[in-house]
């Protein structure tokens, strides 16, 4: 396979031709290696390998932006791999295999939300299997103090349920939250616009905005929301 700065030269010259099955996309993207800021056939076929894996909800458009790097994000740090944007034969391997990871409650609810602070992963589980894996940035356990306001940047640990929703965008003395969920006092799963490789909330769990519109359409008031670890 050629370099991927001929690939894509090759693909603005020319129209890419259809990808009829998943061997023929196996085939495509063999020696691929793909960056962000990168476009044409070859992402919207990582696109579309990570949405069959549940971490990309976005549009499939051949254009490696944010929201596809934060779904690669995810895909390596759920594989046990250093995330970085570069999407190379690892992650090309580890999208052809069935994913085997033991859950954080495995007695938990059939539908249920699992928070990751050592992983920074949440997972959205349906009938007990899981239906959306994705990158977050939890609470950065520091003290701070807004407008005069001080306080300590946590995510609590422990079992909690969704208790209410929050459409849309909101902005309070913190800042701005999309498509808040919230599940204690005001700490929301929510989408943002900054959801950085390391804890940097106050204590909200915040989401890549793409994945939050998904998030939000599945999960409603009263459901489990299970958060383990520690972000240390």
């Amino acid at each position: 396979m050629a370099a991927l700065g001929v690939m894509a030269a090759a693909v603005c010259a020319f129209p890419a031709p259809a990808l009829a099955d998943h061997t023929d996309q196996v085939a495509y993207t063999e020696g691929v290696v793909l960056k962000p800021g990168d476009r044409g056939e070859a992402v919207k076929v990582l696109q579309e390998r990570l949405h069959r894996g549940r971490y990309y909800f976005g549009k499939i458009n051949g254009v490696y932006d944010d929201q596809t790097k934060m779904a690669v994000w995810a895909l390596q740090k759920h594989r046990r791999m250093m995330p970085q944007g570069e999407v190379g034969p690892k992650v090309w391997s580890a999208l052809d295999r069935t994913a085997r990871r033991r859950p954080l409650v495995p007695n938990g609810g059939a539908n249920r939300v699992e928070i990751s602070l050592r992983d920074q992963l949440l997972t959205v589980y349906r009938d007990r299997k899981p239906a959306l894996i994705t990158h977050i940035s939890s609470g950065a356990e520091v003290r701070y103090c807004e407008d005069g306001r001080c306080g300590n940047a946590i995510t609590p640990v422990g079992d909690f349920r969704v208790s209410r929703r929050a459409p849309g965008w909101t902005v309070g003395r913190l800042g701005s939250m999309y498509n808040s969920l919230y599940f204690v006092g005001g700490i929301a799963m929510h989408g943002s616009t900054k959801v950085p490789l390391r804890p940097a909330s106050h204590g909200c769990v915040r989401v890549p905005l793409t994945t939050s519109k998904r998030l939000f359409e599945m999960v409603k008031v009263g459901e489990p929301v299970y958060v383990r670890g520690s972000i240390m």
